[in-house]
C-alpha cells in the first residue's frame, strides 16, 4: 500500500506551509506596528484604516464639544435657537464662542472632521477667545498627519509588495533528472512572463528532508544547500528567456544514491527553489519560491527547446514551457553511475 505523502514545506505558489502556534510573546507584534498593519489580509487593513480615522473624529469631536460645553457656547445657541428675533447683542452683548456654529455634538463632530481632513466648509472656525481651543485644533492638526502618513504608507507598502511581482516569476511544474554531459543532473525550468527584467536574479536550491544524527536528535525539516549550475555559471543568472537551471548530482550531493527505483519512495524528499532579484521598475527586491516532490520529479525526461529564431528577433513559446521528451538515461543511482565509469 503507498505510503501517505508528507505535507510540503513550501507550495507550488510559494506559500510556506507553516503554522505557527503557542506565541506567548504577543507583545512583539505590536513594538512593529507598520510591519503587523502591512502583514495583515486586506479586510483588516481596511477595517482598521476606517476606524483610525473614525474614532480620532469621534474623540477629537468630543474634546471640541467639551470645551464648547464649558465655556457656555452651548447655552448661548438654545438661547438664540428659541428666540430668534433676538440678536446676538440682546442675547449677551460682546459674547464670543470658542467656536462658531457649534450648537451639539453633531455640529462638534462636523468641526472635527473639517479640522482633521482641512475641508473648510467656513460655517464653523475658532476664535481667540479661548487659548485651550486652538491648542486642540493644533494637536488635532498634528495626529490627523500622524494617522495619515502610517495609513497611507502602509496601503502604499501593501499595494506595491514584491510578491506580487513574483506572480510572473515561473517555474516548471515537474522537474526531471537525465544526463547531462555525461553526468546525472536534476533540471527544471523557469521563466519570467514580463518584459522588466529582474536585476541580479539569483537562484539557490535547498532539499528538505526528515534526518537523524548520530546521537539520536531527529530533525524534522533539516535543510541542506546544495549546488546549482546555470548556462552563465555561479548563481546569478541573465533572466531574459527562460533558463534550464540544473544540479549535478555528484557524491556531495544529497541526491547521490537516489536511482529511479527507490525514488518515490521517498515520501519525506523535498527540494525547494529559490529565486530572488530586484525588480527593474521600482527597485523593491523579490522572491519567487517553488518545491518538488518525490513523484514530481520525472526520470529520465528532459525540457524540449522553447526560444526559436524568428524574423530576426528571439521568440518563447510558452505553451511548451512545461514539456518533456524521454531520452535515454541509466536506471541506477549517480554513485553506480561513477564507479561504472571508473571500472571501464
Amino acid at each position: 500500500r503507498a505510503r501517505e505523502r508528507r505535507a510540503r514545506f513550501v507550495g507550488k505558489n510559494g506559500a510556506c506551509n507553516v503554522a505557527h502556534k503557542n506565541i506567548r510573546e504577543q507583545g512583539r507584534f505590536l513594538q512593529d506596528v507598520f510591519t503587523t498593519l502591512v502583514d495583515l489580509k486586506w479586510p483588516h487593513t481596511l477595517l482598521i484604516f476606517t476606524m483610525s480615522f473614525l474614532c480620532s473624529w469621534l474623540l477629537f469631536g468630543m474634546v471640541w464639544w467639551l470645551i464648547a460645553f464649558a465655556h457656555g457656547d452651548l447655552d448661548h445657541s438654545t438661547r438664540l435657537q428659541r428666540d430668534p428675533g433676538e440678536g446676538a447683542a440682546g442675547a449677551q452683548p460682546g459674547f464670543v464662542p470658542c467656536v462658531t456654529s457649534i450648537h451639539s455634538f453633531t455640529s462638534a463632530f462636523l468641526f472635527s472632521i473639517e479640522v482633521q481632513v482641512t475641508i473648510g466648509f467656513g460655517g464653523r472656525m475658532v476664535t481667540e477667545e479661548c487659548p485651550a481651543a486652538i491648542l486642540v485644533l493644533i494637536v488635532q492638526n498634528i495626529v490627523g498627519l500622524v494617522i495619515n502618513a502610517i495609513m497611507l504608507g502602509c496601503i502604499f507598502m501593501k499595494t506595491s509588495q514584491a510578491h506580487r511581482r513574483a506572480e510572473t516569476l515561473i517555474f516548471s511544474k515537474h522537474a526531471v533528472i537525465a544526463l547531462r554531459e555525461g553526468k546525472l543532473c536534476f533540471m527544471l525550468r523557469v521563466g519570467d512572463l514580463r518584459k522588466s527584467m529582474i536585476i541580479s536574479a539569483t537562484i539557490r536550491m535547498q532539499v528538505v528532508k526528515k534526518t537523524a544524527s548520530l546521537e539520536g536528535e531527529v530533525v524534522p525539516l533539516n535543510q541542506i544547500d546544495i549546488q546549482m549550475e546555470n548556462p552563465v555559471g555561479g548563481n546569478s543568472i541573465f533572466l531574459v528567456s527562460p533558463l534550464i537551471i540544473y544540479h549535478v548530482i555528484d557524491k556531495n550531493s544529497p541526491l547521490y544514491d537516489i536511482s529511479p527505483v527507490n525514488l518515490h519512495h521517498h515520501e519525506d524528499l523535498e527540494i525547494i527553489v529559490i529565486l530572488e532579484g530586484v525588480v527593474e521598475t521600482t527597485g523593491i527586491t523579490t522572491q519567487a519560491r517553488t518545491s518538488y516532490l518525490a513523484d514530481e520529479i520525472l526520470w529520465g525526461q528532459r525540457f524540449v527547446p522553447i526560444v526559436a529564431e524568428e524574423d530576426g528577433r528571439y521568440s518563447v513559446d510558452y505553451s511548451k514551457f512545461g514539456n518533456t521528451v524521454k531520452v535515454p538515461t541509466p536506471s541506477c543511482t549517480a554513485r553506480q553511475l561513477e564507479e561504472d565509469k571508473s571500472i571501464m
